[in-house]
């Protein structure tokens, strides 16, 4: 295993609230939890935005922030991830990454937002498909669709990128990552009339019981972020409760979705143990039968890591 600086892409300017959050977020991250006593893996994350927007765990002058987020991961029982792709440029970088770091595996996508604001859609799409035939890229999203931000006028190209990644997914054998934001409906709408690839993962799964179970009913994985120790989020536990041990992941779409309660601060993949436990006592399930649960299902849906 490597430990080359792993410095992540430059990154379009962010909006004004985008640069207040971060700068709100900059060296403020939570203090570790209890480590897990039997190793998971992080399902999706955004090494790349954790650095530019966070930097690492208690603010040091790391050489290589990507190593220190993965040390920092690996003390608390949470020794592999999955660094997840948002646009060609991210997608090459987690793909480079995958390939020097034992601990991460890739996915590649155009992230639904994207989709709208590309002026050759079909050209990005030929370098994800490039880059989904590289050995250790195992899965292509995050994909899908999001009608939170664009609305109707991104709606057609969001749904023209969303049935390209799945054809991608199903030409490479690779699982197909799932952004859905308000968009349950239509999701399963377009992953049925293109048919789904044989592995898909509802990623920072957002609908309630009725939703999950109409997932679990197509054998679909749903991995659970850090919104499930919201106190408000009482539809997501109860869709946790019915969904099988077997299809579950867990994840922290870092740097995004701290669980609480440090909701507001950057969240990483060390913080992985509070939303683990939250999902065993959602379920009802023992913590560390669990966590070997999820361990499994990830060799399972991307492959070994090592």
């Amino acid at each position: 295993m490597s430990h080359m600086p792993s410095t992540p892409p430059a990154s379009p300017s962010p909006s004004e609230k985008r640069r207040a959050k971060a700068a709100r977020r900059a060296g403020e991250f939570p203090p570790a939890p209890e480590p897990l006593a039997v190793p998971v893996f992080d399902s999706h994350t955004h090494l790349d935005l954790t650095v530019q927007e966070a930097g690492v765990p208690g603010g040091a002058d790391a050489g290589d922030p990507v190593q220190a987020l993965l040390g920092a991961a690996a003390k608390n029982g949470v020794d592999r991830l999955v660094q997840v792709g948002v646009d060609v440029a991210s997608s090459r970088w987690g793909a480079d990454l995958a390939d020097r770091h034992e601990p991460v595996l890739a996915t590649v996508a155009l992230h639904p937002n994207e989709a709208p604001r590309l002026s050759d859609l079909d050209e990005a799409l030929r370098e994800i498909e490039a880059l989904a035939a590289r050995p250790r890229v195992r899965g292509v999203g995050e994909t899908g669709m999001d009608t939170f931000r664009t609305g109707d006028d991104g709606r057609a190209a969001q749904e023209a990128s969303f049935r390209a990644h799945i054809a991608i997914a199903k030409r490479h054998g690779k699982a197909l990552v799932i952004h859905d934001r308000d968009a349950h409906a239509d999701v399963l709408r377009i992953l049925d009339s293109e048919g789904a690839p044989d592995t898909v993962v509802m990623h920072c799964f957002s609908g309630d019981a009725e939703f999950a179970a109409e997932c679990v009913r197509r054998g679909y994985h749903l991995s659970f972020a850090g919104t499930i120790t919201f106190a408000s989020a009482g539809n997501l536990r109860e869709a946790a409760a019915v969904t099988p041990p077997e299809l579950m992941m867990v994840e922290t779409d870092a740097p995004y979705l701290t669980p609480a309660p440090h909701r507001g601060r950057p969240n990483a993949s060390y913080l992985i143990p509070i939303t683990v436990r939250a999902l065993a006592a959602a379920r009802g399930v023992d913590v560390d039968r669990l966590c070997a649960t999820i361990s499994a299902n990830g060799e399972r849906v991307f492959g070994p890591w090592r």
